[in-house]
């Protein structure tokens, strides 16, 4: 087979939750510990971070990866889903994973994927681990697919857990409340591993701090140990955000930078202010665990982040007059995160595409959205996604003027021809959505 034969093999072969939804989720770690297994337990060769969290974690795993890879290290990603192209979840150093790799790996494992019965992420889990300990990388930064106690990378002994936020999304698997998720999230918590704790969210710092405490884990909570003392969006040619920080406290660390430092970020988002400060709090448990990395190091992976790892679809800009941006953001607190950045970005008219899969919030993702704006409902073509005219009738409750296209290149066009040079354009809704536009 050849590389494009072999993704077919694989999306028509294994249930993919990202198509398909609830039923391609196995809340068991049973497969993955069966395969990886039989691969010899790659997970076990090479050191590693884990990543939970409702949002921020593709941001914080690609800000940790950019960091460690301009510390000297080799650094392996893995994260979830992709954008354009399958092999953007498995990289080193920034690079894909090679398609003749993705090829070989499944013409050697085919008879497992039929006897184990692995799901789609199960298997690119174990892909990712084998060619992580097959590449001898010195660290690989693992985001979970979704939860985390029973979430396929659980399998790892990482040298640090990360959980950025937790916020109600994938509650029909979760559970439907902050506390049902949080301990689900709270589950790659492990035994003598330290934690950082993105947010000090009240409701549910005290599952955090209890799981910590049953499992010996030092626990540092990023937002008490730094203070932002100012954020701006600075407007050249692609706008920056800049980020001044100031410790609060915590002297038991490695501090890497002084009392009062600014950074800068190539993801203008205002919400990256949070992830930035839980890669700050990580790269300080980090270094006092071992690890190097100076000040140097972390400006420079912050401002190269884009260029280091590719990331994609985080505020991101896609021309100028009008001004078209797209963010992967997708349930009620991330479309929060977008309406107020887009509060601060000068324009006349805002002209929203968005489009959704068919097991999110909508009515509450709808009721947060400006009635001025002007919409153009689609559909991105997965079975998962949400019918536009379902979306255009749901919307008409909270009086928002929208049109309804039975394709996100459809709407989009709309939406160019109407906007006027000093009007906006946000694309964005659901990851699959974006993808279609880039």
């Amino acid at each position: 087979m050849n590389y494009q034969e072999t993704l077919d093999y694989l999306y028509s072969k294994l249930p993919m939750y990202h198509s398909i939804g609830a039923t391609a989720y196995k809340a068991d770690l049973t497969n993955t510990i069966v395969f990886c297994d039989l691969l010899g337990n790659p997970q076990n060769k090479f050191k590693s971070i884990h990543i939970a969290g409702t949002n921020g974690k593709g941001s914080v795993s690609h800000f940790l990866a950019s960091i460690l890879q301009e510390s000297g290290y080799k650094t392996g990603l893995f994260t979830s889903p992709h954008i354009k192209d399958f092999r953007e979840r498995i990289r080193i150093n920034g690079r894909k994973i090679p398609e003749e790799k993705v090829i070989s790996f499944v013409e050697s494992h085919k008879s497992a994927v039929n006897t184990i019965e692995t799901s789609f992420f199960e298997w690119t889990t174990g892909l990712a681990f084998d060619y992580f300990a097959e590449e001898k990388v010195d660290i690989a930064v693992i985001e979970t697919g979704l939860g985390g106690r029973l979430d396929s990378t659980n399998i790892i002994t990482p040298e640090l857990s990360v959980i950025t936020n937790i916020g109600l999304d994938h509650t029909n698997l979760l559970g439907n409340t902050l506390e049902k998720i949080a301990i689900e999230k709270a589950g790659i918590i492990k035994k003598g591993i330290p934690v950082v704790i993105g947010q000090t969210q009240k409701k549910i710092c005290k599952i955090f701090i209890e799981k910590s405490e049953i499992e010996n884990a030092p626990i540092f909570f990023a937002d008490k140990h730094f203070h932002v003392l100012h954020a701006e969006i600075v407007y050249n040619h692609n706008p920056e955000l800049m980020i001044n920080f100031q410790f609060r406290n915590g002297n038991e660390l490695a501090h890497i930078f002084e009392q009062d430092q600014v950074v800068r970020s190539p993801l203008s988002g205002f919400y990256q202010v949070k992830n930035i400060t839980t890669i700050l709090m990580a790269a300080d448990v980090l270094n006092s665990n071992g690890f190097c990395m100076t000040e140097e190091n972390v400006k420079k992976g912050i401002a190269n982040v884009i260029g280091n790892t590719e990331l994609l679809g985080r505020w991101q800009k896609l021309s100028d007059k009008p001004l078209v941006i797209c963010d992967t953001g997708h349930n009620p607190d991330g479309i929060n995160e977008i309406l107020h950045q887009i509060s601060f970005t000068p324009h006349k008219e805002l002209h929203m595409v968005l489009g959704f899969v068919n097991d999110k919030d909508i009515d509450q993702i709808l009721k947060m959205l400006p009635a001025k704006a002007k919409y153009y409902f689609c559909k991105a073509p997965i079975p998962r996604a949400l019918n536009e005219n379902i979306l255009k009738e749901k919307a008409s409750k909270y009086s928002l003027y929208s049109k309804s296209f039975p394709t996100v290149t459809d709407a989009y066009e709309s939406a160019k021809a109407n906007a006027a040079i000093d009007d906006l354009i946000f694309i964005g809704g659901s990851t699959f959505v974006v993808a279609e536009v880039l």
